[in-house]
């Protein structure tokens, strides 16, 4: 067997193994977690791959394509989204005093300023959580406006266009009362911003994913309003909603397909191979 081609099926190989990033990433124990569902993408569809059973509905033609984690679905920011059914989990039950959203997302242009792409909605005006990107900036969102009155908090990071992030927010041993660093951002398994948060009650409003499925309140309170508004335009994927406040090394195990980037890893692999010659 010559060395040129034994350098060809170790590339191949390579290639097939860096493509299939197993979906249970190294430590993190989704049933530790408290899964209230986990929306993969994978079979081209919203089902929910927690054993709850959140099934999400297409509203216009979100398309099947590769994703950073197998498959994601890549939504066209005008007539594209999922709903999904009440959940006491994630909607009708509470007060929740700990709970985290995770995605990943790539946006085809994240200086859009018009209106902004939502990647995940729950709750409406009063109660409810949000992701969402506007205006070169990606935002988590918590509020709680009524009971003991969160008005809410939206802590930011600057983002690129077609470039893979990870977003989690996290509500974390909260009470009926705002504090001080009850609510989190994390950005691709870091810690970003604590700020005032407190627990969220029970809200009615509908769940949504690539757009607002039923109301959504932003930074700026502009937009937000109604159904089938604020779409996203780009890629989705390993959407996650967890009864739990999800620590570091949980998001860091979450987030492990960020750091395996095929192009890069493939060069360097074969100039490796290579030298061995």
């Amino acid at each position: 067997m010559s060395i040129r081609y034994l350098r060809y099926l170790v590339l191949t190989w390579l290639l097939v193994a860096l493509s299939q990033i197993p979906l249970s990433f190294a430590g993190f124990d989704p049933a530790n977690a408290k899964p209230a569902a986990v929306w993969t993408f994978d079979g081209g569809n919203a089902k929910d791959s927690s054993g709850k059973n959140i099934n999400g509905n297409f509203v216009g033609k979100p398309k099947a394509v590769g994703g950073i984690v197998k498959k994601a679905l890549k939504f066209n920011g005008a007539k594209d989204g999922i709903r999904f059914p009440d959940s006491a989990d994630i909607n009708t039950g509470g007060p929740y005093t700990n709970r985290t959203v995770v995605a990943f997302f790539n946006c085809d242009d994240v200086d859009v300023k018009d209106h902004k792409q939502t990647i995940f909605e729950e709750g409406g005006k009063t109660r409810g959580l949000v992701i969402y990107v506007y205006d070169g900036k990606a935002y988590v969102g918590g509020w709680n406006r009524a009971e003991y009155n969160w008005p809410g908090a939206w802590p930011s990071v600057k983002v690129e266009s077609k470039k893979w992030y990870h977003l989690g927010l996290v509500i974390r041993d909260a009470k009926d009362k705002v504090e001080k660093g009850k609510f989190e951002m994390w950005v691709n398994g870091s810690l970003v911003a604590k700020e005032k948060g407190g627990q969220l009650h029970a809200h009615g409003d509908d769940i949504g994913v690539g757009y607002v499925n039923q109301n959504a309140v932003f930074h700026d309170e502009k937009g937000g309003a109604g159904s089938d508004v604020d779409h996203f335009a780009g890629l989705i994927d390993e959407v996650g909603v967890y009864g739990k406040a999800l620590v570091a090394a949980d998001f860091q195990d979450l987030t492990t397909a960020l750091s395996v980037d095929h192009n890069d890893k493939v060069a360097v692999t074969w100039g490796k191979i290579k030298s061995l010659k």
